[in-house]
């Protein structure tokens, strides 16, 4: 018994604290720490790359030379299983019934339009046939086929969700097809015959006047990009009688308005007064919140219906992908739509699925130096990467290229500087004072929006695919 009881008081023995324990010592050290951190920060280059431009009485007008071309909008259709239908309003963006108004005629003529599944291969319309229906492109991709220089056929390019068809039989009695389209997917279109809108503009007067009006109005000459012509001579010799001409103006130009971005922060007066040593609470605060209001400034220049580029992004200067990814291809055609492209903008998936394409070929991404970062280019334009653009469901995403500046007719970054309580050009923190209960707030406002100068400027390539290994 005594020995054990002599072993059981060696390890008591031992165990007794010698020191004074860290948990203990740490009330009197002066701990180093970091700010607050966010993971919502972002690399944010669209806000760094755009040109911001200064505006007066917060809108922006954007003048522009008069342009005849109307009616390239797309189709809004509604799915309710595997039946297809169009939004009645949306027959509006066909040319020959824009701003026609009439709610009961267009939805009899939506409720004619009889849906098509297809099958990859079908041939919707061939070349040189009279236009006798409309076909509205639900779903699915259609190719425009022609005849090469040697004979054979030539896609002359191809059509995606939304878009429509053989509108031209609306207002010319004598329309022909001027190419085959021929579906390359799986497709699934609605078909309007011009025999149904003839039989209903015979029950209708407002219909009937209304394609009447608009097969009547004057065909003015256009350039290629659908604006007015400009009549000149050139190259002749003796005293021929020099053309006049005048250069004409859109009558009703877009104007933008700035958007705002705005929260109250609020900070209790006692954390204000004793809590700010090492770092000023109030500081800390507004500089997380600013983070978050950038964010969200970059979001909207992408994603806002109104003046987002995604969606504000001429329709003409939309193009899908050949075989569903990023190809080089793909790219080179976008390129190749506009000139001084200044960069791409892409979501980080969609640059991988673009090096993944250029790996197979074996090409490679050549970086480029942008003030310190070493960015991804493609014939040595620069691929930023943006995690603002959407990716679908179905692992889709798109790639925007824009030409950007006043002087180059590009984008454009707009804000208002010198608004009050300013900390940084359009964006100011406002003090709203202290409440009863000892809270200090402030208004923090960001003004800003984005313009398109010329359709050209920017060109999107949709629907491209980020999931694809193989």
């Amino acid at each position: 018994m005594t020995v054990e009881a002599d072993r059981d008081a060696v390890p008591a023995q031992a165990s007794k604290q010698q020191s004074l324990a860290t948990a203990a010592a740490r009330n009197l050290a002066t701990t180093a720490k970091s700010v607050p951190q966010i993971q919502e920060t972002s690399s944010r280059w669209l806000l760094r790359m755009l040109p911001w431009v200064d505006v007066q009485a917060g809108t922006y007008r954007v003048n522009r030379r008069l342009s005849h071309a109307v009616g390239d909008g797309r189709v809004t259709f509604v799915q309710t299983g595997g039946r297809v239908s169009v939004v009645p309003a949306e027959l509006g963006e066909l040319p020959a019934l824009r701003n026609y108004d009439d709610d009961a005629v267009l939805g009899e003529l939506a409720g004619r339009c009889e849906q098509i599944d297809c099958a990859p291969g079908t041939v919707l319309a061939r070349a040189g046939e009279p236009q006798d229906r409309i076909f509205l492109l639900a779903h699915g991709r259609v190719d425009k086929v022609g005849s090469g220089p040697y004979g054979t056929d030539a896609v002359l390019g191809f059509l995606a969700d939304g878009a429509y068809f053989g509108d031209r039989c609306l207002t010319e009695s004598d329309a022909a097809w001027e190419c085959t389209f021929r579906a390359t997917t799986a497709s699934t279109v609605l078909v309007l015959p011009r025999s149904d809108v003839d039989d209903l503009a015979a029950r209708s007067q407002s219909l009937s006047g209304h394609l009447r009006a608009v097969a009547a109005l004057p065909r003015r000459r256009t350039n290629r990009h659908g604006e007015a012509a400009i009549d000149l001579a050139a190259g002749h010799v003796g005293e021929p009688v020099v053309p006049h001409t005048f250069v004409d103006y859109e009558p009703e130009p877009r104007e933008y308005e700035l958007s705002i971005a705005q929260t109250v922060l609020k900070v209790h007066s006692r954390v204000a007064d004793l809590y700010n040593d090492p770092m000023n609470q109030t500081e800390q605060q507004l500089r997380l919140t600013l983070e978050v209001l950038r964010e969200r400034q970059e979001y909207e220049l992408v994603n806002n219906r109104e003046f987002g580029l995604l969606s504000n992004c001429d329709y003409a200067q939309r193009i899908q992908p050949h075989d569903g990814v990023p190809s080089p291809d793909d790219m080179d055609e976008l390129l190749s739509m506009r000139r001084g492209n200044k960069f791409f903008l892409a979501h980080p998936r969609a640059i991988a699925a673009f090096g993944r394409e250029c790996s197979k070929r074996g090409l490679l991404l050549e970086p480029v130096d942008v003030g310190g970062h070493r960015i991804p280019s493609w014939r040595g334009v620069p691929i930023y990467p943006c995690g603002k653009i959407p990716v679908s469901e179905a692992r889709t995403t798109s790639i925007l290229c824009m030409r950007t500046g006043e002087d180059d007719q590009g984008v454009i970054g707009l804000r208002q500087s010198g608004v009050p309580d300013e900390i940084e050009p359009s964006l100011s923190v406002r003090f709203m004072g202290i409440d009863e209960q000892a809270i200090i707030r402030y208004l923090v406002t960001a003004y800003y929006s984005a313009a398109i100068l010329v359709p050209d400027a920017l060109g999107v390539l949709e629907n491209v695919e980020v999931g694809r290994w193989r």
